[in-house]
Protein backbone atom coordinates (compact mmCIF):
# COMPACT_ATOMS: atom_id res chain seq x y z
CA UNK A 1 0.00 0.00 0.00
CA UNK A 2 1.45 3.34 -0.65
CA UNK A 3 2.43 5.72 1.98
CA UNK A 4 1.03 9.14 2.67
CA UNK A 5 2.52 12.38 4.03
CA UNK A 6 0.74 15.72 4.52
CA UNK A 7 2.74 19.44 5.02
CA UNK A 8 0.45 21.42 6.57
CA UNK A 9 1.16 25.78 6.86
CA UNK A 10 -0.01 27.22 10.22
CA UNK A 11 -0.81 30.91 10.72
CA UNK A 12 0.74 32.15 13.88
CA UNK A 13 -1.89 34.97 15.56
CA UNK A 14 -2.55 37.46 18.98
CA UNK A 15 -4.69 35.22 20.64
CA UNK A 16 -6.60 38.88 21.73
CA UNK A 17 -6.52 40.72 18.57
CA UNK A 18 -6.29 37.83 15.24
CA UNK A 19 -3.27 39.59 13.71
CA UNK A 20 -0.78 37.30 12.30
CA UNK A 21 2.65 37.39 14.89
CA UNK A 22 5.95 36.95 13.82
CA UNK A 23 6.71 34.30 16.37
CA UNK A 24 7.92 31.71 14.61
CA UNK A 25 11.78 31.61 15.44
CA UNK A 26 10.65 31.60 19.13
CA UNK A 27 7.82 28.70 18.73
CA UNK A 28 10.57 26.78 16.77
CA UNK A 29 13.07 27.52 19.97
CA UNK A 30 10.87 26.12 22.62
CA UNK A 31 10.10 23.54 19.93
CA UNK A 32 13.80 22.59 19.90
CA UNK A 33 14.22 23.17 24.31
CA UNK A 34 11.11 20.40 24.66
CA UNK A 35 13.43 18.09 21.96
CA UNK A 36 16.64 18.44 23.93
CA UNK A 37 14.23 17.87 27.35
CA UNK A 38 13.09 14.66 26.24
CA UNK A 39 16.57 13.10 24.60
CA UNK A 40 18.00 13.67 28.01
CA UNK A 41 15.38 11.36 29.71
CA UNK A 42 15.89 8.87 27.18
CA UNK A 43 12.86 9.81 23.93
CA UNK A 44 14.92 10.13 20.71
CA UNK A 45 14.70 12.73 18.58
CA UNK A 46 15.08 16.35 17.53
CA UNK A 47 12.55 19.32 16.38
CA UNK A 48 12.90 22.61 14.67
CA UNK A 49 13.59 21.69 11.38
CA UNK A 50 16.40 22.92 8.59
CA UNK A 51 16.90 26.46 9.38
CA UNK A 52 16.73 27.75 5.65
CA UNK A 53 15.20 24.76 3.69
CA UNK A 54 15.13 23.99 0.28
CA UNK A 55 12.38 25.51 -0.75
CA UNK A 56 9.19 27.66 0.73
CA UNK A 57 5.07 27.70 0.46
CA UNK A 58 5.06 24.02 2.34
CA UNK A 59 7.47 21.70 0.43
CA UNK A 60 10.93 22.41 2.15
CA UNK A 61 10.18 19.45 4.87
CA UNK A 62 7.98 17.04 3.33
CA UNK A 63 7.32 13.44 5.19
CA UNK A 64 11.00 11.79 6.18
CA UNK A 65 11.47 8.44 6.84
CA UNK A 66 11.93 7.05 10.32
CA UNK A 67 10.13 6.11 13.33
CA UNK A 68 6.57 8.13 13.70
CA UNK A 69 6.68 7.66 17.63
CA UNK A 70 10.48 8.71 18.04
CA UNK A 71 10.64 11.56 15.26
CA UNK A 72 10.44 15.09 16.83
CA UNK A 73 11.91 16.81 14.04
CA UNK A 74 8.31 17.94 12.49
CA UNK A 75 8.06 21.68 12.91
CA UNK A 76 9.66 23.72 10.65
CA UNK A 77 10.26 27.70 9.96
CA UNK A 78 8.54 28.85 6.61
CA UNK A 79 9.07 31.91 4.42
CA UNK A 80 7.38 34.04 6.81
CA UNK A 81 8.49 34.34 10.17
CA UNK A 82 4.29 34.75 10.69
CA UNK A 83 3.86 31.30 10.09
CA UNK A 84 4.55 27.61 10.97
CA UNK A 85 4.28 24.25 8.89
CA UNK A 86 4.94 20.90 10.10
CA UNK A 87 5.10 17.70 8.06
CA UNK A 88 4.09 14.26 9.24
CA UNK A 89 5.80 10.85 9.01
CA UNK A 90 4.37 8.95 5.95
CA UNK A 91 1.75 6.46 7.17
CA UNK A 92 -0.20 3.52 5.32
CA UNK A 93 -3.28 4.18 7.35
CA UNK A 94 -5.70 7.22 6.83
CA UNK A 95 -6.81 6.82 10.95
CA UNK A 96 -3.13 6.81 11.54
CA UNK A 97 -2.30 9.73 9.04
CA UNK A 98 -5.71 11.61 10.98
CA UNK A 99 -4.24 10.90 14.60
CA UNK A 100 -0.86 12.64 14.14
CA UNK A 101 -2.58 15.34 12.03
CA UNK A 102 -4.16 16.23 15.30
CA UNK A 103 -1.39 15.50 17.71
CA UNK A 104 0.61 17.90 15.49
CA UNK A 105 -1.90 20.61 15.55
CA UNK A 106 -2.43 20.53 19.25
CA UNK A 107 1.34 20.38 19.92
CA UNK A 108 2.15 23.79 17.58
CA UNK A 109 -0.83 24.98 19.40
CA UNK A 110 0.74 24.29 22.77
CA UNK A 111 4.12 25.64 21.86
CA UNK A 112 2.33 28.79 20.51
CA UNK A 113 1.16 29.45 23.21
CA UNK A 114 3.68 29.38 25.95
CA UNK A 115 5.58 31.88 23.52
CA UNK A 116 2.27 34.45 24.01
CA UNK A 117 0.05 33.56 20.25
CA UNK A 118 -2.25 31.29 18.60
CA UNK A 119 -2.44 28.96 15.31
CA UNK A 120 -4.46 29.05 12.79
CA UNK A 121 -5.26 26.85 10.42
CA UNK A 122 -5.89 29.92 7.56
CA UNK A 123 -4.47 29.87 3.92
CA UNK A 124 -4.84 33.34 4.04
CA UNK A 125 -5.03 35.97 7.20
CA UNK A 126 -7.93 37.53 7.31
CA UNK A 127 -6.64 40.79 8.92
CA UNK A 128 -4.17 43.14 7.42
CA UNK A 129 -0.65 42.26 7.93
CA UNK A 130 2.98 43.46 7.08
CA UNK A 131 4.33 40.03 6.44
CA UNK A 132 8.45 39.71 8.05
CA UNK A 133 10.13 37.49 5.47
CA UNK A 134 12.23 35.32 7.75
CA UNK A 135 16.79 35.55 8.08
CA UNK A 136 18.26 33.04 6.36
CA UNK A 137 20.44 33.02 2.69
CA UNK A 138 17.66 31.45 0.40
CA UNK A 139 14.90 33.46 1.58
CA UNK A 140 17.15 36.78 1.54
CA UNK A 141 17.91 35.58 -2.31
CA UNK A 142 13.73 35.09 -3.10
CA UNK A 143 13.14 38.73 -1.55
CA UNK A 144 15.62 40.28 -3.72
CA UNK A 145 14.59 38.27 -6.96
CA UNK A 146 11.13 38.31 -6.42
CA UNK A 147 10.44 41.72 -4.41
CA UNK A 148 6.53 42.37 -3.63
CA UNK A 149 5.61 38.80 -4.76
CA UNK A 150 7.83 37.70 -2.46
CA UNK A 151 7.04 39.52 0.39
CA UNK A 152 2.85 39.18 -0.41
CA UNK A 153 3.20 35.34 -0.42
CA UNK A 154 2.37 35.27 3.14
CA UNK A 155 -0.38 32.15 2.79
CA UNK A 156 -0.55 28.68 4.09
CA UNK A 157 -0.47 25.51 2.13
CA UNK A 158 -1.47 21.81 2.76
CA UNK A 159 0.80 19.97 0.63
CA UNK A 160 0.59 16.05 -0.02
CA UNK A 161 3.30 12.96 -0.42
CA UNK A 162 2.62 9.97 -2.27
CA UNK A 163 5.19 7.23 -2.75
CA UNK A 164 6.32 6.04 -6.05
CA UNK A 165 7.80 3.07 -6.79
CA UNK A 166 10.21 5.15 -9.55
CA UNK A 167 10.67 8.26 -12.21
CA UNK A 168 9.16 6.41 -14.35
CA UNK A 169 5.67 5.68 -12.42
CA UNK A 170 5.94 9.28 -10.87
CA UNK A 171 6.08 10.91 -14.51
CA UNK A 172 3.15 8.60 -15.68
CA UNK A 173 1.35 10.07 -12.22
CA UNK A 174 1.94 13.36 -12.75
CA UNK A 175 0.95 13.58 -16.62
CA UNK A 176 -2.57 11.71 -15.52
CA UNK A 177 -3.61 13.55 -12.61
CA UNK A 178 -3.46 17.19 -13.97
CA UNK A 179 -6.99 17.28 -14.96
CA UNK A 180 -8.15 16.27 -11.60
CA UNK A 181 -6.13 18.77 -9.36
CA UNK A 182 -8.56 21.73 -9.53
CA UNK A 183 -10.93 19.68 -7.66
CA UNK A 184 -9.30 19.35 -5.00
CA UNK A 185 -8.17 23.18 -5.20
CA UNK A 186 -12.18 23.70 -4.15
CA UNK A 187 -12.99 21.10 -1.76
CA UNK A 188 -9.92 22.40 0.40
CA UNK A 189 -10.37 26.20 -0.28
CA UNK A 190 -10.29 28.11 2.94
CA UNK A 191 -8.67 32.06 1.77
CA UNK A 192 -11.84 34.51 0.99
CA UNK A 193 -10.03 37.44 3.26
CA UNK A 194 -7.31 39.25 1.67
CA UNK A 195 -5.66 42.31 3.91
CA UNK A 196 -8.95 42.80 5.90
CA UNK A 197 -10.83 42.41 2.60
CA UNK A 198 -13.46 40.22 0.98
CA UNK A 199 -11.70 38.99 -2.41
CA UNK A 200 -14.34 36.92 -4.41
CA UNK A 201 -12.70 33.89 -4.33
CA UNK A 202 -12.99 31.16 -2.15
CA UNK A 203 -8.83 30.18 -2.76
CA UNK A 204 -7.42 33.42 -3.28
CA UNK A 205 -4.13 31.76 -1.59
CA UNK A 206 -3.91 29.79 -5.15
CA UNK A 207 -4.16 33.16 -6.98
CA UNK A 208 -1.81 34.41 -4.94
CA UNK A 209 0.94 31.11 -5.35
CA UNK A 210 0.18 31.82 -9.18
CA UNK A 211 2.86 34.70 -8.78
CA UNK A 212 5.50 32.03 -8.81
CA UNK A 213 7.26 31.83 -11.93
CA UNK A 214 7.33 27.93 -11.92
CA UNK A 215 4.30 27.82 -10.06
CA UNK A 216 0.92 25.72 -12.07
CA UNK A 217 0.21 23.03 -14.41
CA UNK A 218 2.27 21.39 -16.50
CA UNK A 219 2.21 19.94 -20.07
CA UNK A 220 2.75 16.51 -20.73
CA UNK A 221 6.24 15.18 -19.58
CA UNK A 222 5.58 11.45 -21.03
CA UNK A 223 9.29 10.19 -19.85
CA UNK A 224 11.46 10.63 -16.30
CA UNK A 225 14.35 12.50 -18.81
CA UNK A 226 12.00 15.24 -20.55
CA UNK A 227 10.68 15.96 -16.58
CA UNK A 228 14.06 16.12 -15.33
CA UNK A 229 15.76 17.90 -18.35
CA UNK A 230 12.45 20.50 -18.19
CA UNK A 231 13.81 20.83 -14.36
CA UNK A 232 17.09 21.19 -15.07
CA UNK A 233 16.36 23.91 -17.83
CA UNK A 234 14.33 26.29 -15.65
CA UNK A 235 17.33 26.31 -12.95
CA UNK A 236 19.86 27.04 -15.88
CA UNK A 237 18.01 30.20 -16.64
CA UNK A 238 19.02 32.07 -12.75
CA UNK A 239 15.17 32.72 -13.05
CA UNK A 240 14.75 30.13 -10.00
CA UNK A 241 17.98 29.07 -7.37
CA UNK A 242 17.31 25.23 -7.65
CA UNK A 243 15.06 21.87 -8.29
CA UNK A 244 13.58 23.28 -5.04
CA UNK A 245 11.80 25.94 -6.52
CA UNK A 246 9.78 23.67 -8.95
CA UNK A 247 6.68 25.14 -7.88
CA UNK A 248 4.42 22.56 -10.21
CA UNK A 249 0.70 21.33 -9.11
CA UNK A 250 2.28 18.05 -9.27
CA UNK A 251 5.99 17.20 -8.81
CA UNK A 252 8.32 14.67 -8.06
CA UNK A 253 9.79 15.79 -4.56
CA UNK A 254 13.32 16.27 -4.84
CA UNK A 255 14.13 14.96 -1.83
CA UNK A 256 11.93 11.75 -1.56
CA UNK A 257 10.52 9.09 -3.51
CA UNK A 258 7.11 10.82 -3.60
CA UNK A 259 4.79 12.87 -5.79
CA UNK A 260 3.88 15.73 -4.22
CA UNK A 261 0.35 17.44 -5.08
CA UNK A 262 0.70 21.34 -4.12
CA UNK A 263 -2.79 22.63 -5.03
CA UNK A 264 -4.80 22.77 -1.69
CA UNK A 265 -5.45 25.24 0.75
CA UNK A 266 -4.61 24.62 4.53
CA UNK A 267 -7.99 23.19 5.40
CA UNK A 268 -9.75 24.44 8.21
CA UNK A 269 -10.93 21.64 9.57
CA UNK A 270 -8.00 18.57 11.08
CA UNK A 271 -10.45 15.90 8.94
CA UNK A 272 -10.35 17.69 5.44
CA UNK A 273 -6.61 17.48 5.09
CA UNK A 274 -7.32 12.96 5.98
CA UNK A 275 -9.49 13.57 2.68
CA UNK A 276 -7.36 15.33 0.15
CA UNK A 277 -4.87 12.61 1.24
CA UNK A 278 -6.94 9.99 0.85
CA UNK A 279 -8.22 11.46 -2.43
CA UNK A 280 -4.50 12.18 -3.76
CA UNK A 281 -3.54 8.62 -3.12
CA UNK A 282 -6.17 7.67 -4.89
CA UNK A 283 -5.40 9.47 -7.83
CA UNK A 284 -2.10 8.23 -7.86
CA UNK A 285 -2.73 4.82 -7.42
CA UNK A 286 -5.52 5.22 -9.85
CA UNK A 287 -2.78 7.01 -12.56
CA UNK A 288 -0.21 4.33 -12.24
CA UNK A 289 -2.56 1.40 -13.16
CA UNK A 290 -3.69 3.24 -16.22
CA UNK A 291 -0.02 3.53 -17.09
CA UNK A 292 0.58 -0.07 -16.53
CA UNK A 293 -2.51 -0.60 -18.47
CA UNK A 294 -0.82 1.59 -21.65
CA UNK A 295 -3.56 4.22 -21.19
CA UNK A 296 -2.63 7.85 -22.53
CA UNK A 297 -3.22 10.16 -20.56
CA UNK A 298 -5.86 13.06 -21.05
CA UNK A 299 -3.94 15.61 -23.30
CA UNK A 300 -5.68 18.80 -21.60
CA UNK A 301 -3.84 21.97 -22.76
CA UNK A 302 -2.29 24.33 -19.87
CA UNK A 303 -4.48 27.13 -20.80
CA UNK A 304 -7.64 24.76 -20.21
CA UNK A 305 -6.20 23.58 -16.62
CA UNK A 306 -5.29 27.39 -15.53
CA UNK A 307 -8.98 27.97 -16.34
CA UNK A 308 -9.95 24.97 -14.11
CA UNK A 309 -7.76 25.97 -11.48
CA UNK A 310 -9.42 29.43 -11.70
CA UNK A 311 -12.23 28.40 -11.50
CA UNK A 312 -12.12 26.40 -8.59
CA UNK A 313 -10.36 28.90 -6.94
CA UNK A 314 -13.15 31.37 -7.76
CA UNK A 315 -16.04 29.40 -6.76
CA UNK A 316 -14.95 26.80 -4.41
CA UNK A 317 -17.93 24.21 -3.48
CA UNK A 318 -20.41 27.46 -4.22
CA UNK A 319 -21.18 27.09 -7.87
CA UNK A 320 -20.03 25.58 -11.06
CA UNK A 321 -16.79 23.70 -11.96
CA UNK A 322 -14.99 22.69 -14.68
CA UNK A 323 -15.81 19.13 -15.22
CA UNK A 324 -12.10 17.15 -15.27
CA UNK A 325 -12.95 15.09 -18.71
CA UNK A 326 -14.75 17.63 -20.96
CA UNK A 327 -13.60 21.13 -19.18
CA UNK A 328 -16.83 22.17 -19.25
CA UNK A 329 -19.07 23.94 -16.88
CA UNK A 330 -20.71 21.26 -14.15
CA UNK A 331 -22.42 21.23 -10.51
CA UNK A 332 -19.66 21.38 -7.86
CA UNK A 333 -21.88 17.76 -6.77
CA UNK A 334 -21.27 16.47 -10.35
CA UNK A 335 -18.03 17.22 -10.41
CA UNK A 336 -17.25 15.82 -6.92
CA UNK A 337 -19.10 12.46 -7.71
CA UNK A 338 -17.10 12.52 -10.79
CA UNK A 339 -13.59 12.22 -8.93
CA UNK A 340 -14.66 10.03 -6.64
CA UNK A 341 -15.74 7.60 -9.54
CA UNK A 342 -12.73 7.78 -10.68
CA UNK A 343 -10.14 7.21 -7.95
CA UNK A 344 -12.96 4.87 -6.22
CA UNK A 345 -12.25 1.37 -6.69
CA UNK A 346 -8.46 2.69 -5.77
CA UNK A 347 -9.82 3.93 -2.90
CA UNK A 348 -11.91 0.64 -2.24
CA UNK A 349 -8.92 -1.88 -2.15
CA UNK A 350 -6.93 1.27 0.61
CA UNK A 351 -10.08 0.95 2.55
CA UNK A 352 -10.60 4.85 2.17
CA UNK A 353 -13.33 4.52 0.30
CA UNK A 354 -16.44 5.24 3.16
CA UNK A 355 -14.41 8.10 4.54
CA UNK A 356 -14.15 10.01 1.63
CA UNK A 357 -17.56 9.37 0.30
CA UNK A 358 -18.85 10.85 3.87
CA UNK A 359 -16.18 13.32 3.95
CA UNK A 360 -17.18 15.04 0.77
CA UNK A 361 -20.68 14.66 1.33
CA UNK A 362 -20.13 16.20 5.03
CA UNK A 363 -18.09 19.43 2.90
CA UNK A 364 -20.79 19.63 0.14
CA UNK A 365 -23.61 19.99 3.22
CA UNK A 366 -21.59 21.88 5.90
CA UNK A 367 -18.89 24.02 3.54
CA UNK A 368 -15.06 24.13 3.73
CA UNK A 369 -13.21 26.53 5.16
CA UNK A 370 -13.78 29.13 2.75
CA UNK A 371 -17.53 28.71 3.66
CA UNK A 372 -16.96 29.01 7.28
CA UNK A 373 -15.04 32.20 7.44
CA UNK A 374 -17.35 33.69 5.43
CA UNK A 375 -20.60 32.67 7.28
CA UNK A 376 -19.04 33.86 10.23
CA UNK A 377 -18.12 37.15 8.58
CA UNK A 378 -21.58 37.55 7.84
CA UNK A 379 -23.48 36.34 11.05
CA UNK A 380 -21.02 38.83 13.13
CA UNK A 381 -21.66 42.06 11.02
CA UNK A 382 -18.02 41.74 8.92
CA UNK A 383 -15.82 41.16 11.91
CA UNK A 384 -12.49 39.63 10.76
CA UNK A 385 -11.30 38.96 14.36
CA UNK A 386 -14.29 36.66 14.93
CA UNK A 387 -12.93 35.02 11.98
CA UNK A 388 -9.99 34.42 12.81
CA UNK A 389 -10.93 33.72 16.55
CA UNK A 390 -13.15 31.46 15.41
CA UNK A 391 -10.77 29.61 13.05
CA UNK A 392 -8.68 29.51 15.77
CA UNK A 393 -11.22 27.04 17.41
CA UNK A 394 -11.49 24.89 14.86
CA UNK A 395 -8.17 24.56 13.92
CA UNK A 396 -8.00 21.55 16.62
CA UNK A 397 -10.96 19.89 15.57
Amino acid sequence: MRTVGVEEELLLVDPDSGDPRAMSAAVLARAARAAGDRNENGTPGDTGGAPDSGDTGGGGSGPAAGDAEAADDVFEKELHEQMLEFATQPQSSMAELAAEIVRCRAEASRLARETGCEVAALASSPLPVQPSVAMGRRYRWMEEQYGIATREQMVCGCHVHVSVDSDEEGVAVVDRIRPWLSVLTALSANSPFWQGRGTGYQSYRSRVWQRWPSAGPTELFGTPESYHRRVADMVATGTILDDGMIYFDARLSPRYPTVEVRVSDVCLEPGTPVLIAALVRGLVETAAREWRAGREPVDHSVSLLRLAGWQAARSGLTGELLHPATMRRAPVKTVVRALLDHVGEALSDHGDLDRAESSCAELLVQGNGAQVQREVWERTGGNLREVVAECVRRTQG
